[in-house]
C-alpha cells in the first residue's frame, strides 16, 4: 500500500476543499493534482499556445513540481493564476491529452515521496495511486455544484449565470467521463460521498474517521 489518501470527483464537487481540510485534520500533506493542469493551461495561455494545440516538445521546455503543498511552474510559485475561469476550461481540454497524462504521471507520484498524503484529482485511485490506503470519490448533484461555483469569486467568467455555469458543468462532465485516457470514474473499492446539501464539515468528520 502507499500512504496515500486518493480523493477523485468532478468539477466543483467541494473535493479540494474537503481534501484539505482532511489533510489538515490528519496532519498530513495535501497535494491537488488538477492544480497541474491548470498550470500547463496558464503556460499555455502565457505562451499564446492553444490548448489544444499543446505538443511534446511544449511540454519539454515546462518544469512543475510540488514543493511542499505549492506548487511552482519554471520556478514560479503559482497560487491566484491558477483560479481563472480560463485555466480551468483550458484544464479540462489538456487533460484529455494522452502525452500530457504521461507527462505529469511521475510528477503526481513522485509528489507522495515517502510522506503521507491526501491527493486529489479524477483519477487518483484509478491510474495514479490504485493501491492507495484510502479511496474516496466525492461528488454532488450538477445543480449544487453549479450554485457552488457562481458562488466562488474569480473562478466563473464574467457575466456568468446559474446556467451557463451549469451548461459548462454538465459539458466537463461529458468531457471528463469519455474521455479515452484514464476517464473520470469511481474506483471500485472507494467510498462514494455525496456532498449534496451537506455541510463540508461533517463530509470532512466523515472522511477523517474513515481514515483512522
Amino acid at each position: 500500500m502507499s500512504t496515500v489518501v486518493a480523493i477523485d470527483g468532478p468539477a466543483g464537487a467541494g473535493k479540494s476543499t474537503v481534501a484539505r481540510m482532511v489533510a489538515d485534520c490528519l496532519n498530513y500533506a495535501y497535494i491537488n493534482t488538477g492544480s497541474l493542469y491548470r498550470a500547463l493551461a496558464y503556460a499555455a495561455m502565457t505562451s499564446g499556445v492553444a490548448f489544444d494545440k499543446i505538443t511534446p516538445d511544449f511540454l519539454a521546455r515546462q518544469q512543475l513540481e510540488f514543493r511542499g503543498a505549492d506548487l511552482y511552474l519554471n520556478g514560479q510559485k503559482l497560487d491566484a493564476e491558477l483560479r481563472r475561469a480560463e485555466c480551468a476550461k483550458g484544464a479540462s481540454i489538456i487533460s484529455a491529452i494522452p502525452f500530457v497524462r504521461d507527462y505529469l504521471l511521475p510528477v503526481q507520484r513522485n509528489a507522495a515521496n515517502g510522506q503521507w498524503i491526501v491527493m486529489e484529482g479524477r483519477d487518483i485511485g484509478t491510474v495514479i495511486f490504485p493501491d492507495a490506503e484510502k479511496k474516496f470519490f466525492v461528488t454532488a448533484s450538477a445543480e449544487e455544484r453549479a450554485r457552488r461555483r457562481l458562488a466562488q469569486a474569480g473562478e466563473v467568467a464574467d457575466g456568468a449565470t446559474f446556467e451557463s455555469i451549469l451548461a459548462d458543468i454538465k459539458a466537463r462532465d461529458e468531457r471528463d467521463m469519455n474521455r479515452a485516457i484514464a476517464p473520470l470514474k469511481k474506483a471500485d473499492d472507494a467510498l462514494l460521498v455525496d456532498t449534496t446539501g451537506i455541510a463540508i464539515e461533517d463530509v470532512v468528520a466523515v472522511i477523517a474517521a474513515y481514515c483512522r
